[in-house]
């Protein structure tokens, strides 16, 4: 088991990451943390020290998080010119909390195994609110010995942590969720711009929804952004593309129809051609309300 102290590298300072590695030092790690944009002046100012590249994140660590956008970020941090592959050596572990290729990963923890390190794929779902509370789940592929040594990280930065399988096991259920998060967005949409095309007040229809069946996680913070038009992102619709991207190149690859995704990721294609891609992935709605000719609630008034 990894003690409170622990040398920790953090790469990938976003939305996500900055408070995922605040809540690190905060549960008394000592953190080595380099990025692509300015690495935020709270963190050094908590006491992470910053590197000039990954290279040197991963000399200086023992555990090396990655969190980064897609698929070519992560393998550019890990194998390029400055990665991380070229700090390592034998007996330290790299963590992907990235969400990308399940089947890129498989090939990721093979090349860092050839090191002599261990590796695990830890994507997380829970959005920059998880991030922040340190509630995020967190769903791990890779060999458990490596997941008990990081397991006290996880804890500091999430609540719902589950060692899935082997190494891509926990990519492959990120993907997963990102099709029913998608799907559950297109029907609340739908059934939110229904009622209120019909006359309904959609605000009452969606307070009255929430105590039946139809009940979700995603009508209740999503649908209230549909009808308060509050469409500042916490997941933005550019990264969920990208995430039923790999849903559907990996079911062309697995010989599996996945019809929904696709319609999913059509609608979401409409958001971003209207310049909606940098939109909380709520704004899904829009396309739909396009489509009709009819909001499922008025804009306010600034």
């Amino acid at each position: 088991m990894t003690k409170s102290g622990t040398q920790v590298g953090f790469i990938g300072l976003g939305i996500m990451g900055t408070p995922m590695a605040l809540n690190l030092i905060q549960a008394g790690h000592q953190l080595f943390v380099s990025s692509r944009s300015k690495v935020p002046a709270e963190l050094a100012e908590q006491g992470a020290t910053v590197c000039t590249n990954a290279t040197e994140v991963a000399k200086r660590a023992d555990i090396i998080i990655t969190m980064v956008p897609d698929t070519p970020h992560v393998e550019d941090v890990l194998f390029g010119e400055n990665g991380v592959a070229k700090g390592l050596s034998a007996g330290k572990t790299v963590v992907d909390m990235s969400s990308i290729s399940p089947m890129a990963t498989k090939q990721f923890a093979q090349q860092i195994n050839a090191l002599g390190c261990d590796y695990l794929d830890a994507p997380v779902s829970g959005g920059e609110v998880g991030a922040k509370a340190g509630s995020l789940t967190i769903m791990v592929g890779g060999p458990e010995a490596a997941f008990e040594r990081v397991r006290p990280l996880f804890e500091a930065m999430g609540k719902n942590i589950t060692l899935v399988g082997g190494n891509g096991d926990g990519q492959t259920t990120k993907v997963a969720n990102q099709i029913i998060v998608a799907l559950n967005i297109e029907a609340v949409a739908e059934a939110l711009l229904f009622a209120s095309k019909a006359g309904a007040d959609p605000a009452k229809v969606r307070q009255a929804l929430m105590g039946g069946f139809a009940a979700s996680r995603i009508l209740e913070v999503h649908g209230e952004r549909m009808v308060k038009r509050t469409f500042n992102p916490g997941f933005r619709i550019e990264l969920h593309q990208k995430d039923l991207n790999l849903a559907l190149q990996g079911a062309k690859e697995l010989g599996v129809s996945l019809p929904n995704t696709a319609s999913a990721a059509q609608l979401m294609q409409s958001c971003a051609a209207h310049g909606w891609a940098g939109l909380d992935h709520s704004a899904l709605c829009r396309s739909l309300e396009l489509m009709a000719n009819h909001p499922i609630a008025p804009t306010p008034a600034a």
